[in-house]
């Protein structure tokens, strides 16, 4: 199943000139009624469930009330090597920070801290207090900056401009009942780029699992399987608890053991300035 679609980049800068709205936070928390609901326009049924299930987990003006975020991120392969950094993310604009105290996955080669930034202009490293202009490590920081945001969004992000929703039907695993829905972007230049196929519980509306491509690295035809356990912090549903590994179309998983990401002590509102992104 090969698709066509805009990068995890590419749809984070076109998402970011979308982030102002007059709306308070008491607005938007509060869930529509059913007559509001009656007038939205969808474009199909899997873009209805995407919008229901972001009725449960927030939209993204849910998180520009929110202002900012700053949280752990560990990052653990079953080899055991592992990644810990500090992220912070202002929404507006989406600027992207994250200190690496422990990077045994990410520029290993580099001992010490490492600090990687996305100013709203350009990504930035820092390797010990001493800034890097490696094209090479660049590189990596233009992945790692914009994907790191992503997953932490991704619920809200699933209502950005520009996407497709395709309704693939039904399917039932471990007994829970589930609605697929394959979610992917208008492509520039024929580009092949990331697609998410997400299962949503029919019981719940929370995407428990979803099948994701890594494009970036040519990863398209193989994709991986995200499950997910959800935590409410600060009044939003957020899934903090996270494992992938290989899968197939069919969400069917291999015997490789599982790549685990967690984020904990997460805050929001810390009065974050563009100050804190820029290197």
């Amino acid at each position: 199943m090969k698709i066509y679609t805009l990068t995890i980049m590419t749809c984070l800068v076109l998402s970011a000139c979308n982030t102002n709205s007059s709306k308070t936070e008491t607005e938007a928390k509060k869930p529509e009624t059913k007559t509001e609901k009656a007038s939205k326009t969808f474009e199909n049924k899997g873009h209805e469930l995407v919008y229901n299930l972001t009725q449960k987990t927030g939209n993204y003006q849910t998180l520009l009330n929110k202002k900012d975020v700053v949280y752990t991120y560990t990052y653990q392969t079953p080899d055991g090597k592992k990644d810990v950094s500090t992220e912070k993310y202002i929404f507006n604009g989406e600027l992207s920070y994250g200190a690496y105290t422990q990077h045994e996955r990410t520029l290993p080669n580099l001992e010490g801290l490492i600090e990687q930034g996305y100013d709203g202009k350009e990504f930035w490293l820092k390797h010990n207090k001493t800034i890097l202009n490696d094209t090479t490590y660049l590189k990596r920081v233009a992945f790692n900056r914009p994907t790191n945001f992503y997953w932490f969004a991704m619920m809200p992000k699933l209502l950005d401009p520009g996407l497709q929703y395709d309704y693939l039907g039904d399917i039932k695993i471990d007994e829970k009942d589930y609605d697929i829905v394959k979610v992917s972007f208008t492509s520039e230049n024929d580009k092949p780029t990331d697609i998410y196929q997400i299962y949503i519980n029919k019981k719940t509306q929370l995407v428990d699992q979803f099948l994701f491509t890594v494009a970036d690295f040519g990863a398209m035809e193989t994709p991986n399987l995200m499950r997910l356990e959800y935590e409410k912090i600060d009044g939003i549903l957020i899934p903090t608890k996270r494992k992938y590994k290989k899968s197939n179309w069919n969400a069917e998983v291999t015997e490789l053991p599982w790549i685990h990401v967690n984020w904990t002590n997460i805050t929001f509102n810390n009065n974050l300035k563009i100050e804190d992104f820029q290197k």
